[in-house]
């Protein structure tokens, strides 16, 4: 039985990171939200494309999490390459998608619709998104106890495509963006509300989070952290929120374990916080 399904990518990613030093680690949304909920407490499976043989960066992720996923050789992961500035400002040098447009909705394997929660992490498009969303629909109307239904984005989205955006905040159950997300898809964050049953989580960088429940917004101060690699820190919230969900707890408990963890993550280089 698994907690949180993660819909999503693993990448191998080039940090330049503020002190001067290059490093190469495993990244993407989809690990890191996979990585999280893993090191929350959850049982977690990956829908990724999933490199043989496994490059070194990440074998630790396989061994944590049920991967499942079409076989591609490595020179195929999805790739960034990211310079960090300090105080959370970052320039995206280079990106590649890979072989992402292989994850197909009709290939998503049987133990996802069996899992607590469903997480569509974010991918090339919103229309990509919105296919998986679709299918798991379609699933959830055949069960008796449907799963939930989780959404992350990204700035790029929002600004460019926020027809499709908001029609994903829309279906959805559950949906994580940051404040400049959430300020390009809504006006501003104080606009943001939800439908009746649905929760939005919206993180502040250093400052914390807001749990969003219809009208209703709920500050979640963040933790201090030494700052040495902010990637995936949002993804990491975003995992480690769904584990406690599924796990039973509430969305404004869940948020406050989940700024902790994330706090935790800026502090080491890459995923190696969630690896412990």
């Amino acid at each position: 039985m698994i907690d949180v399904f993660v819909i999503g990518t693993a990448s191998l990613d080039t940090l330049h990171l503020a002190g001067g030093r290059t490093v190469f680690t495993g990244g993407g949304a989809g690990l890191y939200t996979a990585l999280a909920a893993h090191r929350a407490g959850a049982r977690v499976g990956l829908f990724a494309p999933k490199p043989e043989p496994l490059p070194e960066p990440l074998r630790p992720a396989a061994e944590r999490l049920l991967w499942r996923g079409p076989t591609i050789s490595p020179d195929r992961l999805p790739r960034l390459e990211i310079e960090h500035h300090g105080g959370g400002r970052a320039t995206l040098l280079a990106a590649s998608w890979g072989a992402e447009a292989e994850l197909l909705p009709e290939q998503l394997p049987p133990v996802a619709a069996g899992s607590a929660i469903i997480h569509i992490a974010a991918l090339s498009t919103a229309q990509r998104q919105l296919d998986f969303l679709d299918q798991l629909k379609r699933q959830a109307a055949l069960r008796q106890r449907p799963p939930l239904i989780s959404v992350g984005t990204y700035a790029r989205l929002v600004y460019n495509d926020a027809g499709r955006v908001r029609r994903l905040f829309e279906l959805a159950d559950l949906f994580f963006m940051n404040e400049n997300e959430a300020n390009g898809l809504f006006g501003s964050v104080g606009q943001a509300q939800t439908r009746p049953n649905a929760r939005l989580f919206v993180t502040l960088d250093a400052k914390g989070a807001l749990v969003i429940e219809g009208g209703q917004a709920t500050f979640v101060a963040g933790h201090s952290a030494v700052e040495v690699d902010p990637t995936g820190a949002g993804d990491t919230f975003c995992g480690a929120v769904l584990a406690a969900l599924a796990q039973g707890k509430s969305a404004l408990s869940a948020a406050q374990a989940a700024v902790k963890l994330a706090a935790q993550t800026v502090s080491a280089v890459g995923p190696e916080a969630l690896l412990t």
